[in-house]
């Protein structure tokens, strides 16, 4: 399936984007071929605003850099208890 669609491909396919999406793929919906839109499952969104979360706590983006570093504390799964 192609990835990038107008608006009336992309209406007359709604049931399949979503189906794409609901695995993994991702489709753009243009509107006189500029991007105005994208189909994406709800797991891959969730995981986009989860990382956006992250990347705008300054600590968090201090633990990444630190861990990028080979800096970073490293536990074994024991000590981290259930």
């Amino acid at each position: 399936m192609k990835s990038t669609y107008n608006i009336k491909e992309a209406q007359s396919q709604f049931a399949g984007l979503v189906r794409e999406a609901e695995n993994g793929g991702m489709a753009t919906i243009t509107r006189h071929e500029k991007a105005v839109a994208y189909v994406m499952g709800a797991d891959d969104l969730a995981a986009l605003i989860e990382t956006t979360e992250l990347l705008a706590n300054p600590q968090a983006r201090k633990a990444i850099a630190a861990a990028e570093a080979g800096k970073g504390r490293v536990y074994s799964l024991d000590d981290l208890g259930e």
